[in-house]
């Protein structure tokens, strides 16, 4: 992995670079803490390599990357319709136009809300998409931040194992979005019945750097969590040394944050109820006033 610095809680710089035998995933920073992604197809048989933009809130950085790296981009998946996430997508069709000398209206952006800025290719939850030749994506249906959120499940077609989902306000590392459009039982049945269900290994891309601060929250809640603990010092040094978070994986989530951990004796204890979902409602609370 090559790794570039980021300040944690302020504002971002430059970019962070993981791969494997058939998928490079490329982080970009964007406005104060989000996070853009470029998804590439190294299976690619002929040509040059294929991507995806995700998330591409500032498009000129997407395409100066796409540039930099001989890349051709081919669409754009879209999370949520929020500005910060959907806001570049008409700017990104028109510079891509000017770019492959092809109509705006080629360029296909996905998305599974009708909010969803430029959206031209709706999608629903099992909804897949390959990208070149190498890499398959399923969409996953997570109502809650907002109603028609979705999360992109990415694995390479006959190649390793490698996986990862691209979750932007959904899951977090360490914690979960608001429940700006939904209630607790929607992001339970999000984080622990669809997320919660991918392969340990998979790898994490969330849309904010709120890593540190939803590790501080999660000790308030278990305490005696070393996994917690030990996680926590680790992002304590890259923030020091200023280095990005992302990607993380959905081991560490299931060990660490209290939010994919409501079925958990301790979380619930913490909570004063049985009831996991109820455990999520009450996260959730006291996250809003950490």
């Amino acid at each position: 992995m090559m790794a570039r610095f980021l300040r944690c809680g302020g504002s971002l710089a430059s970019f962070i670079h993981t791969h494997s035998l058939a998928m490079d995933v490329v982080t970009i920073p964007a406005l104060s803490d989000n996070y853009m992604y470029l998804l590439i197809d190294k299976g690619s048989k002929v040509g040059i390599k294929k991507c995806a933009a995700i998330d591409p809130v500032n498009p000129s950085s997407i395409l100066e990357k796409v540039k930099s790296l001989g890349l051709e981009l081919t669409m754009a998946l879209t999370t949520h319709h929020h500005q910060d996430h959907a806001g570049g997508n008409e700017e990104l069709a028109r510079l891509w136009s000017a770019t492959y000398e092809i109509p705006k209206e080629k360029f296909p952006i996905y998305g599974g809300d009708r909010r969803v800025q430029a959206c031209n290719k709706m999608v629903t939850h099992d909804s897949t998409i390959e990208i070149g030749d190498g890499l398959l994506v399923k969409c996953l249906f997570t109502p809650c931040h907002t109603s028609g959120h979705i999360c992109y499940h990415v694995t390479e077609i006959g190649g390793d194992a490698r996986n990862a989902v691209f979750t932007g306000d959904t899951l977090f590392l360490g914690g979960c979005g608001r429940f700006f459009e939904g209630n607790a039982s929607q992001m339970y049945n999000a984080l622990v019945k669809t997320l919660g269900r991918l392969p340990p290994s998979t790898s994490v891309y969330c849309g904010h750097e709120y890593t540190l601060k939803n590790l501080q929250f999660a000790l308030t809640i278990e305490p005696n969590n070393e996994a917690i603990r030990c996680r926590l010092e680790e992002v304590i040094k890259k923030c020091n040394k200023g280095q990005a978070t992302v990607p993380g994986n959905l081991f560490e989530e299931m060990e660490t944050n209290p939010f994919m951990r409501v079925d958990r004796q301790e979380v619930l204890e913490h909570c004063c109820t049985t009831d996991p979902i109820k455990a999520m409602e009450i996260l959730r609370e006291k996250k809003d006033r950490f």
